[in-house]
């Protein structure tokens, strides 16, 4: 973490993660709603198909625009890394979102007002993906840096 608040380089390099990683949450959080409220399925499946969109998704752009410096690595082997990461932050995932989103929808809907726009179960499932997603972010970021993409100096 020191090298991130020394190394203007590595800096830089945090700053594309977390454009990268708001594209992700973006392809994330739209597929998740997208599975959940209009095709009723489950969070955690929802969650787990939104998660692996996102990831290809996060892979293709780190390998090209934060760590483009990173490609003697052969593409398929550098993808087979970042996608052990990512299930491993997967396994870090389903269960916040399996545990923590009841507790959460059952908090919100005992709120002495409604929440706008949208009822509590909504609130409750995308607040619990936005925890999950921070959560998640900096387990990628660290372990990605220093194993997937360790050929960057």
């Amino acid at each position: 973490m020191s090298s991130i608040l020394t190394n203007p380089k590595e800096r830089g390099r945090f700053l594309r993660f977390l454009v990268v990683g708001t594209i992700g949450a973006i392809v994330d959080f739209g597929i998740a709603n997208l599975l959940v409220h209009v095709f009723s399925a489950s969070l955690v499946l929802a969650g787990t198909i939104s998660f692996i969109c996102a990831i290809l998704s996060n892979f293709f752009w780190n390998r090209y625009w934060t760590y483009p410096d990173s490609r003697s690595k052969p593409l398929w082997g550098q993808l087979v890394q970042f996608g052990i990461v990512s299930v491993a932050g997967l396994v870090i995932r389903v269960p916040i979102l399996h545990f923590l989103e009841p507790v959460l929808e059952n908090a919100f809907t005992k709120l002495p007002f409604n929440l706008p726009l949208f009822g509590a179960e909504v609130w409750a499932d995308n607040f619990t993906l936005a925890i999950a997603v921070i959560i998640v972010l900096f387990w990628n970021f660290f372990v990605n840096r220093y194993w997937t993409y360790s050929d960057v100096k």
